[in-house]
């Protein structure tokens, strides 16, 4: 009786490492993630645009990491976030404005990369390593503060059908 041949998948060692030290887990958009800082105080929803319906913490902030193949899915805020770069490869990040324009900012320590990059409200939005034989690990904060009912992950085909010029990236960096 032959037993079936399993690929096993090695993780980076340093993505594995940071992985147990910071108690990571798994985000739904892809990668891992732990919330590190909420503000105590809060904006109550009459102070806020009209976008929210529930009050939110002035600020939060998170851990998050991308390893080899993983990337972060199409998804799309209803506040602004700032990305901090720590360790690891340089992140491609992908942005498809309100009008379909599509841009790539790099975070990281290479030429022509940041070491911090804003990612406006309302654009659509999604991440992958430049080398996929790396890791990155970077944090993100957004204010008004995140909560999930401001989170919305894109589906492949209504995204399609919104911004037809970007298919081939969409499908890439879309779950299906």
């Amino acid at each position: 009786m032959s037993v079936p041949y399993i690929k096993l998948i090695t993780m980076h060692p340093k993505a594995n490492k940071y992985i147990k030290q910071l108690n990571l887990k798994k985000h739904p958009e892809g990668g891992y993630y732990k919330e590190v800082y909420r503000s105590g105080e809060i904006i109550l929803p009459e102070h806020l645009p009209k976008r929210y319906k529930q009050s939110r913490s002035f600020s939060t902030s998170i851990y998050f990491l991308l390893e080899g193949k993983q990337f972060s899915s199409f998804h799309i805020l209803k506040s602004d976030e700032l990305w901090h770069f720590y360790d690891g490869s340089t992140v491609l990040v992908y942005i498809i404005n309100q009008k379909g324009k599509l841009s790539v900012k790099r975070l990281g320590r290479e030429k022509d990369s940041d070491l911090q990059l804003a990612i406006e409200k309302q654009n659509w939005f999604a991440a992958e390593l430049k080398d996929k034989k790396s890791f990155s690990l970077f944090g993100c904060t957004v204010s008004p503060g995140f909560e999930f009912d401001d989170f919305e992950i894109g589906k492949r085909d209504d995204l399609i059908q919104k911004f037809p010029q970007h298919s081939a990236l969409i499908k890439r960096l879309t779950k299906s």
